[in-house]
């Protein structure tokens, strides 16, 4: 049976239920009723509230903050679309929890990226859709079809369109934060013209989400300096790196990333710190104290949308990379 001769139908589990509603606003569909609830000692409860049988599904679901929370409601919205006879399940994950442990780093840890992949496919995924997982090799956890978006275009179009004066694009330096981000970081200069640099860092592998610039590995002096990883977690090294800046004599520091994270002291840093302006996609919800003056949020779900429209119709979707940025006005 073709894919477009199925029924779509969109769920979306309660992690980020606005993403989920721009991607139905956009493809013109409604979103389909589920029941999520919580029994009395914290286990998840759920309930479709319409029919899946032979239907092409997408469940939306970033396995953001409380991670753990996330994913095992997503595990079980897999396991309800298979017992109720959906015809395929695709997962879409945003943002995809635990991809930072991708391999043993030392003797004695585990490869948790390698078990979700399993834990995904095991419950009955068919197919996983991702934006910008933290190492590509994930893709080769899953032995289903991995749709791999990016929201590198996205955010370079922002700042290629607030930095559009000649003048100031032949001053613009692109920075990746590590030795490990620097394949990204050359794309984002690609797509604006711009010089590249590396920050030099070592990283703590007894303490986690702790890490020290070494040196600073280009020319920086008296440029603008874009700062570009795919995740900003607690925020640390990248303020790190944004002093690093500072202090080696660029004008001025921007940052940017696809997953904002934002866990423990982040904000608080980055308020602090010398970046102008921090920019994200919207993969991951930030609501509350999150909201800050210096955070602009880009919409990634209209490339999603379209995404999710073409595996529908069993179209391709490998031209999906210059969308144009929208950012969101405060209060959305």
């Amino acid at each position: 049976m073709e894919a477009s001769s199925r029924d779509m139908k969109i769920f979306s589990g309660s992690a980020h239920e606005f993403f989920a509603e721009e991607i139905c606003s956009t493809l013109g569909v409604q979103m389909a009723e589920r029941k999520i609830f919580r029994f009395s000692d914290g286990e998840v409860g759920l309930s479709l509230q319409e029919s899946v049988r032979g239907a092409d599904i997408f469940i939306i679901q970033p396995t953001c903050q409380p991670v753990n929370e996330n994913l095992m409601e997503l595990l079980i919205l897999i396991d309800a679309m298979r017992r109720a006879s959906a015809g395929r399940i695709n997962v879409v994950l945003p943002y995809f929890g635990y991809a930072r442990q991708d391999r043993k780093a030392k003797a004695r840890e585990p490869i948790t990226a390698k078990l979700v992949a399993n834990l995904l496919q095991n419950a009955g995924a068919d197919r996983m859709v991702t934006a910008d997982l933290h190492a590509g090799q994930i893709q080769g956890f899953f032995d289903i079809p991995v749709d791999h978006l990016t929201g590198i275009p996205l955010l370079a179009s922002y700042f290629k369109r607030i930095l559009k004066t000649p003048l100031s694009e032949e001053r613009v330096v692109v920075v990746s934060p590590d030795i490990g981000g620097v394949v990204r970081a050359r794309k984002f200069a690609e797509f604006l013209n711009a010089e590249l640099a590396i920050v030099d860092k070592r990283r703590s592998y007894d303490i986690a989400n702790q890490s020290e610039v070494v040196d600073v590995i280009g020319k920086v002096d008296g440029k603008i300096t874009i700062l570009v990883d795919d995740i900003i977690d607690t925020a640390g090294s990248i303020v790190n790196a944004s002093n690093a800046m500072i202090e080696h004599g660029a004008e001025k520091v921007y940052a940017c990333a696809v997953h904002g994270v934002l866990s423990g002291s982040a904000i608080g840093r980055i308020a602090a710190s010398s970046i102008e302006e921090m920019v994200f996609t919207d993969t991951i919800p930030l609501l509350g104290e999150k909201r800050i003056q210096k955070i602009a949020t880009l919409s990634i779900a209209p490339l999603f949308a379209e995404a999710i429209r073409r595996i529908h119709h069993d179209h391709s979707i490998s031209f999906l990379f210059q969308p144009k940025p929208k950012r969101k006005q405060d209060g959305e």
